[in-house]
């Protein structure tokens, strides 16, 4: 079995996709004297390390749809699952150097969303699991192996780098997905209040909620 070693160095977004994409700066290496690698057909789980880190007061408000209250954090806060990635590695003989290039979503109902959008400055410790097959020129010629399961890195990365990402695709905006039937009844209400967007249906929703509480 080959054995590689798999280090993060950067995270950056990545500006020209059809999606919200982080490119993660990966560097695959493996001993001098082993055979050269023809390719990988790499496979990645990143999961992120909530307990890595601290958090503020104004950033606590954000993460009780996730973790509850703090008092309880001792107990809720563990290690999450954000996303799958995958990556084709080509040829080397040492080391090489590759982008994993990681889709994003602003979807705020998923769970990796919204910690992302609490947290307003300093980092994210993420764990990048790795699994796949690597191809390489053997006695036998061409042959395969699989990626050790232990074989993983770490990387904390700014999320300056992906509030950045959203900002470029979503400029001063949120995403929000609604089941049907709350769409359909936004969309009546917007026209037949012949209201022009539906944030400003949402916005005339909020202020009559708001005047009901104060009667």
């Amino acid at each position: 079995m080959l054995d590689l070693n798999f280090e993060i160095l950067t995270a950056q977004p990545i500006t020209f996709a059809a999606a919200p994409m982080i490119g993660f700066g990966l560097r695959v290496t493996h001993h001098d004297g082993e055979p050269a690698v023809q390719n990988i057909s790499l496979q990645c789980q990143l999961q992120i390390e909530t307990l890595q880190r601290l958090y503020k007061d104004d950033e606590k408000p954000g993460l009780l749809d996730l973790f509850g209250p703090p008092h309880r954090w001792s107990q809720t806060l563990k290690t999450m699952l954000w996303t799958h990635a995958t990556v084709n590695v080509p040829p080397f003989t040492s080391r090489v150097e590759v982008t994993l290039p990681v889709t994003c979503t602003f979807d705020f109902n998923v769970a990796a969303t919204k910690y992302f959008a609490a947290i307003d400055d300093g980092e994210i410790p993420l764990l990048f699991q790795f699994s796949g097959t690597i191809f390489y020129r053997g006695e036998r010629g061409l042959q395969t192996t699989q990626i050790s399961w232990d074989k993983e890195a770490r990387y904390r990365m700014p999320i300056a780098v992906w509030k950045q990402m959203m900002e470029h695709y979503y400029p001063n905006s949120a995403w929000l997905c609604l089941q049907r039937d709350a769409f359909d009844s936004l969309q009546q209400y917007k026209r037949d209040h012949g209201i022009p967007t539906f944030e400003q249906a949402l916005e005339r929703l909020l202020e009559t909620a708001a005047e009901g509480t104060t009667q």
